[in-house]
């Protein structure tokens, strides 16, 4: 069987790896012959080309399926979809981000028409799938799966304030909270040190959070880096023993999980789908969002509690175990054969 799989297939140093990129790794370890589409950065030039390789290969696959997010790209699913219907070639739709149900409430009428056109939609989390049930009832969960045997497991019993942020700089995931984190930790743990690795995504957060580190004279206490290879997450992570996570906006952050499967203990914003994967006090600690005091409070919980670090990076690591490879691909492979069944 051969699938189209369309979205961002993104690569360099500019962009981080992504599930959707993982999936077409996977997907012909298991007999399927993959397209993906599309590669090209810049918007019109991407959806031109995923509209191109609709047609040009509309002999080449049985399904499609497209990542959905909100926003312009949001038009992009639309465009996809709508020529895949006039192909009369069935397509799965994968739900993806923390806005996309602020979009539907926008949009309700929109959204309901392109998932009621797919023969399946999929949620990655628990979260997305309860927001966009009002807009298609039969939405299916398939969680974002970990290669869990590459993030060796380090048990944090009695941690050091070794800080990490990874994620895209960007506004939504809010990165110029983590400098004012650590200044408020400086007090009580002087030697606390974060890094910030990640792309910059152009909008100016970056620089935003470069002043705000001067401001706070904290040049010697914060190391900021570029992207990485999703094959250098691990260690990157092996460095720190907290991770926090700032964002405003989130669904299921593949980050996250991958902190959690490290043994980091997780320290993050309660927004959208993260009490949806986080159980606070268990796995995790769970603070409002935009609040620097509260979430070093946090950290110097875990810091300073006996046996808190050593519970939450403990269940952190058992939690991530429901959502290895070895679970989630045979759920990919029972979807696309019901549909060709059909």
């Amino acid at each position: 069987m051969n699938l189209l799989l369309i979205g961002n297939y993104f690569s360099g140093p500019g962009h981080n790896h992504n599930v959707w990129q993982d999936l077409a790794v996977h997907l012909p370890k298991i007999g399927f012959g993959v397209i993906t589409t599309s590669s090209k950065a810049k918007k019109i030039p991407r959806l031109l080309d995923m509209l191109k390789t609709i047609w040009l290969c509309r002999n080449n696959y049985q399904i499609a399926q497209i990542d959905v997010f909100s926003g312009q790209a949001f038009i992009f699913a639309e465009c996809s979809a709508r020529l895949l219907q006039a192909l009369n070639k069935p397509f799965v739709l994968t739900l993806h981000g923390g806005n996309l149900p602020k979009l539907a409430l926008q949009n309700p009428q929109r959204v309901k028409k392109l998932l009621n056109i797919a023969k399946r939609v999929i949620a990655p989390s628990h979260y997305l799938r309860e927001q966009m049930s009002k807009y298609r009832p039969d939405v299916i969960l398939i969680p974002n799966p970990l290669e869990l045997s590459k993030y060796p497991f380090i048990l944090r019993k009695s941690p050091e304030p070794k800080l990490i942020w990874l994620r895209s700089f960007h506004e939504i995931y809010n990165p110029s909270l983590a400098p004012r984190v650590l200044a408020k930790l400086l007090s009580e743990f002087p030697e606390a040190h974060l890094t910030m690795i990640g792309p910059d995504k152009g909008d100016g957060s970056r620089q935003n959070t470069e002043r705000v580190i001067e401001e706070l004279r904290l040049p010697h206490h914060v190391e900021i880096r570029g992207g990485i290879s999703k094959s250098d997450v691990p260690e990157a992570l092996s460095q720190g023993d907290i991770f926090i996570n700032t964002t405003h906006i989130d669904n299921t952050p593949i980050s996250v999980m991958e902190a959690m499967a490290c043994g980091l203990c997780v320290v993050s914003t309660n927004v959208g789908g993260i009490p949806y994967l986080l159980d606070d006090g268990v796995n995790a600690l769970l603070v409002p969002p935009n609040d620097p005091q509260s979430m070093a409070c946090a950290i110097s919980r875990i810091m300073t509690e006996p046996g808190l670090a050593e519970n939450i990076s403990t269940c952190a690591r058992q939690k991530t175990e429901g959502f290895d490879w070895s679970f989630i691909l045979p759920k990919w492979e029972s979807l696309f054969q019901e549909i060709v069944n059909e």
